[in-house]
């Protein structure tokens, strides 16, 4: 996308007169702008391919902009985010780039700065995710959803492989069964943590038949992690 392309920004922004003046700036930039008042309908709105660049306010009812970074990023939506808020300390702002942010600027801001980091977001697009993921001698592409285990292909269920993939773009972190339940069956399911530990089992005896090395490690109490015994 080249300098000065008129992009289409979804503002998430609860405070009305804060969210019409960045409306109205980039607007006036030639850029297509839709605003949302509530951490809910931004997330309801920001649907993958129909907007370049998002806009989220940190502080926002319903959701926090962080909230709504971490689950477009744990749906692989790459749509170039960029962070408005006050908090200015170093901690929030590693928070919200962990999360999934391109880009933080902090109120009050210049909006010839905001315009800036807006067609550099632009310049840069949606940020490029590998196909193959690789750890613990596993093998997965996210494109044909195959899977391997050195020369050896895993037949996985949908729900084994989506916690599989999970766990393997986090390598070597360990991720907690709260964290698996929302992202695998959705933040509004009835799901139980029992349920979780029958699905890592079926997917622990395909990863790991008799002979092979244990990867999937369990963390009493926590969650799982992916890891190899080296690492």
């Amino acid at each position: 996308m080249e300098v000065g392309c008129p992009m289409r920004i979804l503002v998430v922004e609860d405070e009305p007169r804060m969210a019409e003046l960045i409306r109205q700036g980039l607007s006036e930039d030639g850029h297509v702008v839709t605003v949302a008042l509530n951490g809910v309908d931004g997330l309801a709105m920001a649907q993958p391919g129909v907007f370049d660049l998002l806009l989220l306010d940190v502080m926002l009812p319903g959701l926090s902009g962080l909230e709504i970074a971490r689950r477009l990023r744990a749906r692989r939506d790459r749509t170039p985010i960029l962070m408005l808020t006050a908090r200015d300390s170093t901690s929030d702002i590693v928070q919200g780039l962990d999360l999934g942010a391109d880009d933080y600027l902090t109120k009050p801001f210049s909006f010839d700065v905001l315009l800036a980091r807006v067609r550099a977001a632009g310049r840069r697009g949606p940020i490029a995710q590998p196909v193959w993921l690789s750890t613990a001698g596993l093998t997965l592409n996210q494109g044909t959803r195959e899977v391997r285990r050195g020369q050896r292909a895993i037949e996985l269920t949908r729900t084994e492989y989506a916690i599989l993939e999970l766990l393997m773009r986090h390598a070597g972190r360990v991720l907690t069964r709260e964290s698996l339940i929302e992202s695998v069956w959705g933040g509004d399911s009835d799901i139980e943590s029992n349920t979780l530990d029958v699905f890592v089992r079926l997917l622990r005896g395909k990863i790991e038949p008799a002979g092979e090395t244990r990867v999937l490690r369990t963390v009493r109490g926590v969650g799982y992690c992916l890891r190899a015994e080296s690492e």
